[in-house]
């Protein structure tokens, strides 16, 4: 479908809408309460806040939002509606079945992911390619769907309110918290070319306790059968090798949020949430010449993840310790992941003993985090001033485990097994660190219109030393209808342990590319420095105009200043390389061409400086009658260039074109969102068009004389995109939703790559980048059942 058809197919539909009468009486009816006017808690310390009176720009997205995307995860649900927000497009190899987000083009963990107002811990996995490369982001997948009330997020910087990741924003997820009534879900659907089938079914439940507290309890299931996107293999020409797609996983997820309000006025409250998940990931296919014994066919190995997710939370809060609003709160959660290759072979084991097993244990990874949190507010009323000024201050402490274990034998020794070495007793073991922190938060009017807002945050990491950020915050309401705002800040992020310590090797069927940890005395044979804190500056301004009674208008522009930014590293290929891994204890296949094995490690590349404007827009057009349509249009554009890239210490450049394109390019320049839901009695249906702006990448050489180069790439032009998605919805019970519909209903797909740039020609699409979906359109039906 066209850009022009598109726009003109929605032009002329806003043209028929506008038309139509808007009768005051029905008007008052049917027109919902828009998500501008919800009170939030995200990015303020005030009680009773408006997310249209804040001072940076905030979305609240309802469970009946994000339903009705039709996705069937957090995740894509929020890609779906805020087009600041961003996705991995596709995933391969270790990352593959985490589900996360990021802001503004930015790297996830510079994205902080709250539940309830708690930090939620991060995810075991570590990314090594895309525009995540080096995160451990937090795995939205992993919380109870059913359980989700809304969603806030706040897309401005906030590291002095909330400490470290908070450069690009803030994701709080608030629980539901019903004493009564159930909300039953199952969906299923399949994608256009006949395979991803998924089904997932889900319950809540609300419960009373006793006379002053409740119990909100969800569990959810989804399964959904792997994708196959790839090409004919140029070995075989058939399509025998089968990694770029969506994995084979099964999740099941329960969670519990309660709350009981003591006789004498303290609450208490606690949440927990609990994941397993299965996931089946394909490696490259192994022709039949290389275990012919056992393998007469060929292989293809697997590699399996049985994973065990958990949070918990407890608080108690009060509104008058000494005329103090306090909140003091603990919360403890983990990601914790056993990794394993079946239909593998150790080669170099085989030749050596004669016998080789089929089935490695590879390792285990696991990463931790404890919460303490006391927080104290109060208005003051101070002398000969009209407006009260409101305080806000607390302490904070934060552990952090980051632990790996070994694999079998057998994944490590002589060269490892195919696909993936395991992991060396000599890099396993576990690794922590304790940060503190304490921050202030003054805000008040200082006039009726003016409004201004101040924090500071100090943090005291156990590893890294001492960091101070500051946030200032204005707000101007010239008219009812206008106001202006702006925002100055800066941010920290500290390197995650995953960053200092994660060690591995990749093992192709005629190459090996291993990761170094970057403090290791390896990494420093190649030229690696002690990582070091990333560094952000932000500026936000922007306005918030309300011209008509229904139609909300936001518009802001922002700049993010980011030094020593965390990617890998420019890789090194040959002797030095193997000499590298080789200090490691990790030992290569010696018959490997020495240029076909590479190394690198994560280090402080670059700084880079982000820049870009949002806009968002709602309308409400009554119909008499015919119902009434909710439009909505939003806008994102980002462009982020390099500024000034550092040198390792011996004086090469820390940074690769590859890398670099992760850092600007990878992500759409721009996206637009628009369209709309109708309803009327019974019936309604949402349509929205989507389009991405364009990507670029710098593509690895798998088959020519830059086979495997770490300096030589093919730059790559993935081109702008439109999706379409629509629902139509009914409800044969006041309380029943039935619905069918459609995600990418005209089945675009990224641009394809050149042969020479996928594994033996195999991958049609590029896996680091993050623009759509590479699996094409998805048909649904859902139900939503609440009694």
């Amino acid at each position: 479908m066209s850009g022009d058809r598109v726009v003109s197919a929605w032009r002329n539909l806003a043209v028929v809408s506008a038309f139509v009468a808007l009768p005051p009486a029905v008007h008052a009816q049917t027109t919902p309460a828009t998500t501008t006017e919800n009170v939030v808690v995200t990015g303020t310390r005030e009680p009773g806040r408006l997310a249209r009176d804040s001072f940076s720009p905030i979305d609240v997205l309802t469970a009946r939002d994000l339903a009705g995307t039709g996705q069937t995860n957090l995740t894509d649900a929020l890609s779906q509606l805020l087009p600041s927000v961003t996705r991995p497009a596709v995933g391969i190899f270790d990352g593959a079945p985490t589900d996360f987000i990021s802001l503004r083009g930015l790297n996830p963990d510079q994205t902080l992911v709250l539940v309830n107002g708690r930090r939620r811990h991060s995810t075991a996995f570590i990314y090594i390619q895309g525009f995540a490369d080096g995160a451990t982001p937090v795995d939205l997948d992993l919380v109870p769907p059913l359980l989700i009330d809304h969603v806030e997020v706040l897309r401005d910087g906030a590291s002095a309110q909330y400490g470290s990741d908070a450069i690009a924003g803030v994701v709080n997820v608030i629980l539901k918290a019903r004493d009564h009534g159930t909300h039953v879900a199952g969906e299923t659907g399949q994608f256009y070319p006949g395979d991803g089938f998924t089904a997932r079914a889900g319950a809540e439940r609300g419960f009373a306790l006793g006379s002053g507290g409740f119990l909100d309890l969800s569990l959810d299931y989804r399964h959904a059968d792997r994708t196959v996107r790839n090409g004919p293999d140029s070995r075989t020409g058939t399509v025998v090798t089968k990694i770029l797609g969506t994995p084979g996983s099964t999740r099941y997820v329960a969670g519990a949020n309660a709350g009981y309000d003591l006789a004498d006025g303290p609450e208490l409250y606690a949440s927990a949430t609990y994941a397993y998940r299965f996931t089946d990931i394909t490696q490259v296919y192994r022709l039949p010449s290389r275990l012919p014994s056992i393998y007469p066919g060929g292989f293809t190995p697997h590699q399996t993840t049985h994973e065990n997710d958990f949070s918990s939370a407890l608080g108690v809060r009060g509104h008058d310790l000494l005329g103090w609003r306090w909140d003091l709160s603990s919360s403890y959660g983990g990601d914790f992941l056993d990794n394993n290759l079946r239909n593998t072979a150790n080669t170099g084991l085989l030749a050596a003993t004669g016998s080789t097993p089929l089935f490695v244990h590879l390792a285990d990874f696991s990463a931790t985090q404890l919460n303490d949190d006391l927080d104290l507010s109060r208005a003051f009323h101070v002398p000969h001033w009209a407006f009260p000024l409101n305080v806000a201050g607390g302490i904070e402490h934060r552990f952090e485990t980051y632990g790996t274990g070994a694999g079998s034998p057998a994944s490590y020794l002589y060269g490892g097994s195919q696909a993936q070495a395991g992991l060396l007793p000599t890099d396993a073991g576990p690794h922590s660190r304790v940060v503190y922190s304490a921050y202030l938060d003054l805000s008040g009017h200082l006039t009726r219109a003016w409004q201004v807002d101040a924090a500071g945050r100090y943090e005291h990491y156990t590893d890294f030393g001492n960091t101070w950020n500051g946030k200032l915050s204005t707000r101007y309401d010239l008219t009812p209808r206008l106001a202006l705002r702006a925002t100055i800040s800066s941010g920290t992020r500290a390197p995650s342990l995953a960053n200092e310590f994660y060690s591995a090797l990749a093992v192709g069927p005629d190459s090996a590319s291993g990761t170094l940890p970057a403090n290791s005395a390896a990494a420093a044979l190649l030229g690696a420095n002690a990582l070091k804190p990333e560094n952000a500056t932000n500026l936000t301004a922007g306005l918030v105009f309300t011209p008509l009674r229904d139609l909300h208008l936001t518009l802001d522009a922002y700049q993010i200043a980011i030094r020593d930014r965390i990617v890998s590293g420019p890789g090194v290929a040959g002797e030095a390389a193997i000499a590298a891994l080789r200090l490691q204890g990790i030992a290569v296949d010696p018959g490997l061409d020495a240029q076909d094995v590479s190394a690198s490690f994560f280090t402080n590349a670059a700084s880079t400086r982000t820049r870009g404007v949002d806009l968002t827009a709602t309308y409400v057009t009554v119909l008499g009658r015919l119902g009434a349509i909710d439009w909505d249009a939003s806008l994102n554009a980002t462009y982020t260039r390099i500024t000034h890239t550092n040198t390792l210490a011996n004086g090469e450049a820390d940074l690769s074109a590859q890398s670099a394109a992760y850092l600007t390019t990878s992500t759409p320049k721009n996206r637009v969102i628009f369209g709309g839901r109708w309803h009327r009695d019974r019936w309604d249906v949402l349509l929205h068009e989507q389009r991405y702006g364009q990507t670029v990448d710098e593509l690895t050489y798998f088959s020519g004389p830059n086979a495997y180069s770490t300096t030589d790439f093919a730059r790559f032009v993935n081109h702008p995109r439109w999706l379409t998605n629509l629902e139509f919805g009914y409800r044969p019970l006041a309380t029943l939703r039935v619905a069918l519909g459609a995600n990418n209903l005209f089945d675009a797909t990224p641009s394809r790559i050149p042969p020479e740039n996928g594994y033996y020609g195999s991958e049609k699409y590029d896996s680091s980048l993050s623009q759509i979906g590479i699996n094409g359109g998805f048909y649904y039906a859902r139900m939503d059942w609440t009694f």
